[in-house]
């Protein structure tokens, strides 16, 4: 339920990454801070995308759409994207434990 997700300075201020493998985005805001959100849509499990040129993550089968934060904007989904616990471990990398949700 943990997994390493790179070093702070893999991701540039204001973008959205998908580890596919662990089925979360690794989010950078704009302000510098890191938070880890789940890219499985809460309506019937489907894998999200980020949508960079609306700013939005999707669900591409029925249509829920989310906000960066992981709030719900539209579709079916019956609530938001969940955040995970992230922090910087003693190598500087950061760490994702899935098995916490933090929001």
């Amino acid at each position: 339920m943990k997994f390493k997700a790179g070093k702070p300075e893999d991701f540039s201020p204001g973008s959205v990454t998908l580890d596919v493998d662990q089925k979360v985005y690794i989010v950078r805001a704009k302000e510098g801070y890191f938070y880890a959100l789940s890219a499985v849509c809460t309506h019937l499990g489907c894998i999200t995308n980020w949508k960079p040129d609306q700013g939005i993550i999707a669900c591409p089968c029925h249509g829920s759409k989310f906000s960066t934060d992981g709030t719900k904007i539209a579709g079916p989904a019956p609530r938001s994207l969940p955040r995970f616990s992230m922090v910087l471990d003693d190598n500087g990398q950061l760490v994702v434990d899935k098995s916490v949700v933090v929001g």
